[in-house]
């Protein structure tokens, strides 16, 4: 699934292109995703100028004068610019068209969204809930000792609750906590305010050479012009079982939290 770091390269991708540019068709080929794509975008988002387009945890906010449009990639979705005439394939549900070119929402799963909103989007029910930005200040040692103070879970579990602090996935969870030193089987209310300040770095710096690097190559995702994407090249734990760590040469172990693999190194990691 696109994390983060993958929603938010595709959204540095697109803006340039869009950002300022009215839209002049909206195809649906097929509008049966997660939640069902409303079929009036046809009629009354031609002629509405992108103003902006911004992330919230794993979703895409276009912002327009009358609202927003939220997306979301799902499972395997991807959204590429491509010229307008372009041919679709298959799996290619959605064009939002600006003149010459299309931002076309390819989902071969059908877990994605594209859903219209007129109001507050942070009020909308899906991003109402959703914890502080990792990337963000308001994020950091002391918001992250607050929220897990109560937390009986495992510590890997507790940093993908979108509750607590949105856009750590299972890759950059344990990569965040070989990162801090932390085993990710430590009961999150046992974590003091000084290891969760360290966590807290951790995941910040991790997601912000993940974006740096363009994302993760996972099967599904590539960039909006097609390219993968190469953060997999800099893993330290994830997927590498059996393999040496590269601090102090113990092999990584692995084992199952959740219904996710979870990857560690068991002599760094206390």
């Amino acid at each position: 699934m696109p994390e983060l770091p993958e929603v938010e390269t595709t959204r540095r991708g697109i803006a340039p292109s869009l950002i300022g540019k009215a839209i002049t068709e909206v195809r649906i080929r097929n509008g049966k995703l997660r939640w069902p794509v409303d079929y009036q975008l046809p009629e009354f988002l031609p002629g509405q100028t992108l103003l902006a387009l911004e992330r919230r945890a794993k979703y895409l906010l276009f912002r327009f004068e009358h609202g927003v449009l939220i997306g979301h990639l799902g499972m395997s979705g991807s959204l590429r610019i491509v010229p307008q005439a372009h041919p679709p394939q298959t799996h290619d549900h959605i064009d939002l068209v600006f003149g010459e070119q299309a931002l076309r929402l390819r989902d071969p799963r059908r877990f994605g969204a594209m859903l219209w909103h007129s109001g507050d989007p942070m009020q909308h029910p899906l991003l109402s809930h959703l914890g502080p930005e990792p990337l963000q200040d308001t994020f950091n040692g002391d918001t992250l000792y607050q929220s897990l103070r109560t937390r009986q879970a495992a510590i890997k579990l507790a940093i993908m609750d979108a509750h607590i602090v949105v856009g750590v996935g299972n890759i950059y969870a344990s990569e965040s906590l070989f990162l801090a030193g932390i085993r990710p089987t430590t009961p999150a209310h046992r974590l003091s305010r000084a290891r969760c300040t360290r966590l807290a770095e951790a995941i910040k710096t991790i997601l912000s050479r993940a974006i740096e690097a363009g994302g993760s190559s996972l099967r599904d995702f590539f960039h909006a012009d097609g390219q993968s994407g190469y953060f997999q090249q800099q893993y330290a734990a994830y997927a590498r079982t059996g393999e040496a760590c590269r601090h102090c040469n113990t092999p990584i172990r692995q084992i199952q939290q959740g219904q996710r693999s979870t990857f560690y190194c068991p002599k760094c990691q206390r």
